[in-house]
């Protein structure tokens, strides 16, 4: 059958009517929407998804011998180093069942990262079935719970996978019954594997054939889910699309529903795992299309892709604009740079859709920009990334978050940046953004957790019985609290053995103040940070310490304040430079002495009184920079 329609494709090519199509275009267009299977891999982090996929890849001979390596879909530096993924990475592979029939299988493997928790939202719409992996030592973990429940929500097929079952300290039956008591899947439902010694991975794609129904062909309109973007360099924007319903072809003419713009398709594909280029894109099918699009603001991630000239009339379901959880600012070390910085920032948000920037200025600084992150982990890949791809030398700010604030006239400000935040004479209350937080945990650990919780101002809400060995706590805590070091003290305290998960809750009113640090009675705009009253003195103390060994030694003494309103909580002092004036005195009168020490007195006095501390930049870079 195959033969015979390459056969009359060469021909209608050659007669002119129509170009020849390739082999691997013709391969496409003989496979029909029932025997095609779109599927995505989630589960918590570090628990087999990337090493599954390069299985699935190997089996299916979708990568050569020569191309073999550990990590296929993991592109970036950074995704290697770590060991996480950080971007989805979609593939198309080709299957012969044990039916006897050709399945095209298109796999996305997504992010295990709550940070990424949008993206592997869209990955599982352009979806029918997912993989659910969970680690046959550690068992369900708080990432699983909540990614389970994003497929649920997406209604999908779900096809649970027991992976590392070559262990020695594999636990089989314990897991099985935390899949029937958490996630209320069947445990004969389950799938022993070990994607490292390719055990069970047969069993994995026969499955996906027989568990994941084949999408639907839609009504004919073109409906195409946009779920991830990159920019390249020389062809611009390259957008990843799964086709709903009607067909995509290079140079007819398509418009994104939510900005209403149009542009001109220059090229469709699929990924085998590499870009290959095809002459069309059906319904069922995941790939890209480059299109004229050269602004890297013009494409959202969610969007839906249409016909411009017989558009659908509605847009897929669940597209949303990403809100930052975390803002920092990114400043040029040199500011010859900005402009350099400014390009690069552009091209990674066409590559990462929750990443948002704005330019603004400090006086410490110079001009750079305020950036939105999804969390810390975000955060930390963004900058690197600049650091690496683009060759920026950066330096990111203390880490903080949105605050409510509400004045005395009963208006209500959005503040991101301490250095916005009104005179406290007319603010009627500061509400802190707070988050649900899901602490998975040995049983032995349960008082240690508590007591972190409790010092970062959290309220357990429930403590839950996963099993015999572990305990699941609920818990509400500040957003500004969770930051930086809560999950490493949870790791550490549980020695790797617990795990977090968390989801937004609203705003809440606390004793929120602002802290400024004075630098010879000045307030340092850069130093500003918004902290809870009860904290505010052990931070301001912290700081003033820090600013201590940092600004350098003047003529006179310095003082460096930390004050909450107009109360000084901390202050330390950096010792003048002291000429010895007495050195030419070798004897006689204490007066003389004393004559010449006072009148050194006065000069340090007046100088004080007109000097000004110049803070070098390597002062802000040291006590900012976020390590």
């Amino acid at each position: 059958m195959i033969y015979r329609r390459l056969c009359e494709a060469s021909v209608k090519g050659s007669s002119g009517i129509d170009p020849p199509l390739s082999l691997k275009d013709s391969f496409l267009l003989s496979m029909s929407v029932a025997n095609t299977r779109n599927f995505c891999i989630i589960a918590h982090i570090d628990h087999g998804k990337t090493t599954l996929s390069d299985r699935l890849l190997e089996v299916t001979n979708t990568i050569a011998n020569r191309d073999k390596q550990e990590q296929v879909l993991d592109s970036m530096d950074l995704e290697r180093e770590r060991g996480i993924t950080i971007k989805s990475h979609p593939v198309s592979m080709q299957y012969r069942a044990k039916d006897g029939k050709e399945y095209t299988l298109n796999l996305m493997d997504t992010p295990g990262h709550v940070d990424f928790t949008y993206e592997v939202s869209r990955s599982l719409a352009a979806c029918e079935g997912a993989i659910l992996i969970v680690d046959a030592a550690q068992g369900v973990e708080a990432q699983t719970m909540a990614n389970i429940h994003l497929a649920h929500k997406q209604q999908l097929a779900i096809i649970p996978v027991i992976n590392k079952i070559d262990l020695p300290n594999a636990d089989l039956p314990a897991v099985k019954k935390q899949l029937e008591d958490l996630l209320a899947i069947p445990a004969e439902e389950a799938i022993p594997a070990s994607a490292k010694a390719g055990i069970g991975i047969e069993d994995i794609l026969e499955s996906v054939v027989a568990r994941i129904p084949s999408p639907p062909e839609g009504d004919g309109t073109l409906r195409a889910l946009v779920f991830d973007s990159l920019f390249d360099t020389y062809r611009g924007v390259v957008s990843y699309v799964r086709v709903f319903s009607g067909e995509i072809k290079p140079g007819m003419q398509v418009r994104l529903m939510s900005t209403n713009q149009s542009y001109e398709v220059k090229e469709v594909g699929i990924f085998t795992p590499k870009m290959t280029a095809t002459q069309t894109m059906r319904a069922g099918d995941v790939g890209y299309f480059i299109g004229n699009i050269k602004s890297t603001a013009e494409i959202k991630i969610g969007d839906t892709l249409t016909d411009a000239k017989k558009p659908a009339a509605e847009p897929l379901p669940g597209f949303k604009e990403v809100q930052p959880m975390v803002f920092s600012g990114i400043y040029p070390i040199n500011t010859a740079d900005f402009e350099q910085l400014k390009t690069a920032m552009g091209k990674l948000q066409i590559n990462d859709a929750a990443f948002n920037y704005m330019p603004e200025s400090s006086v410490a600084l110079g001009f750079g920009f305020r950036c939105g992150f999804l969390g810390l982990l975000h955060m930390e890949i963004i900058v690197e990334r600049l650091r690496r791809e683009y060759d920026m030398d950066i330096i990111a700010t203390y880490p903080s978050v949105v605050y409510e604030v509400v004045k005395t006239n009963g208006e209500v400000l959005m503040v991101d940046n301490p250095a916005n935040l009104p005179d406290m004479s007319v603010v009627e209350e500061i509400r802190e953004p707070v988050v649900k937080c899901f602490v998975m945990i040995p049983n032995e650990n349960i008082g240690d957790i508590m007591q972190i919780m409790m010092d970062k101002r959290g309220v357990v809400e429930s403590t839950d019985s996963i099993d015999t060995k572990r305990v699941m706590i609920t818990a509400v805590l500040p957003l500004n609290e969770i930051l930086v070091d809560f999950h490493d003290k949870i790791k550490s305290v549980t020695r790797g053995y617990g795990s977090l998960d968390y989801e937004p809750a609203g705003y809440r009113a606390d004793r929120l103040v602002k802290l400024e640090m004075l630098v010879n009675s000045e307030p340092v705009d850069a130093f500003s940070s918004i902290v809870h009253r009860d904290k505010a003195e052990g931070r301001g103390r912290s700081l003033a310490a820090k600013l201590k060994e940092v600004i350098p030694t003047q003529l006179y003494q310095v003082s460096i304040q930390a004050a909450v309103g107009g109360k000084i909580v901390a202050r330390e002092n950096v010792s003048a430079m002291r000429k010895n004036v007495t050195a030419k005195c070798y004897g006689g009168d204490i007066t003389r002495k004393r004559k010449l020490l006072e009148k050194q007195k006065e000069g340090k006095k007046r100088m004080k009184a007109i000097g000004q501390v110049n803070i070098p930049q390597e002062a802000f870079i040291e006590v900012l920079k976020t390590n």
